[in-house]
């Protein structure tokens, strides 16, 4: 890995801060032609921060993957069911690089849920960890399997915050600026955890 441009020495032996990742882009010379991808993070059971952060780290831990950014964290009501019936979540937004196709995003994002005892059982039912693809490039597609963009994520402050957050020039293709749709719903019962914070995978 060292090409001799006087290079530092192995960047693995200590933690980069997360304020200079972004300058320090080498990882992506191993991902050919990679495309930017989103994806939301949302836990109400089990200790969520813990496993917010192990979603992250299994992500980072993909083949044809790179992690770029990760969001704040928000502590957010239910979506769907009745109030009080459920813990609150915490969410989180990632961006990401990749190689991989949105099948196989998918994929990895179904195994990670599995690996963290996700249980399907019921709609908007409470879940350990929920791994959702929010966009994937430019790409539009209504496949029941994978609709993209994500067709409820231009309804749902707890995606839009973090998101904006990352990126406040984001677009969802199709649905305009993510800056302009989170100011026309608001942030109704979605609160920002200042005292609480996700890391990029090591």
């Amino acid at each position: 890995m060292n090409n001799g441009l006087n290079a530092p020495s192995d960047p693995t032996v200590q933690p980069v801060p997360a304020s200079v990742v972004e300058t320090v882009d080498a990882a992506d010379t191993t991902l050919s032609n990679p495309k930017w991808a989103v994806i939301a993070l949302g836990a109400n059971l089990g200790n969520r921060l813990e496993t917010l952060q192990g979603a992250i780290d299994a992500l980072g831990d993909t083949p044809g993957l790179r992690v770029k950014a990760v969001s704040p964290v928000y502590e957010t009501e239910p979506w769907g069911v009745e109030p009080g019936s459920q813990p609150s979540y915490l969410n989180a937004v990632v961006a990401l690089k990749t190689t991989l196709p949105p099948s196989s995003l998918l994929e990895r994002g179904h195994a990670i849920e599995e690996a963290f005892d996700r249980v399907r059982e019921e709609r908007w039912g409470p879940r350990t960890i929920d791994v959702d693809i929010v966009s994937y490039a430019d790409v539009v597609s209504d496949d029941p399997v994978l609709t993209l963009p994500h067709p409820r994520a231009h309804q749902r402050a707890f995606v839009l915050a973090p998101w904006n957050d990352i990126d406040p020039e984001a677009q969802i293709p199709g649905r305009g600026p993510v800056a302009a749709l989170l100011a026309g719903i608001g942030l109704a019962g979605v609160a920002p955890r200042s005292d609480l914070e996700l890391r990029l995978p090591e």
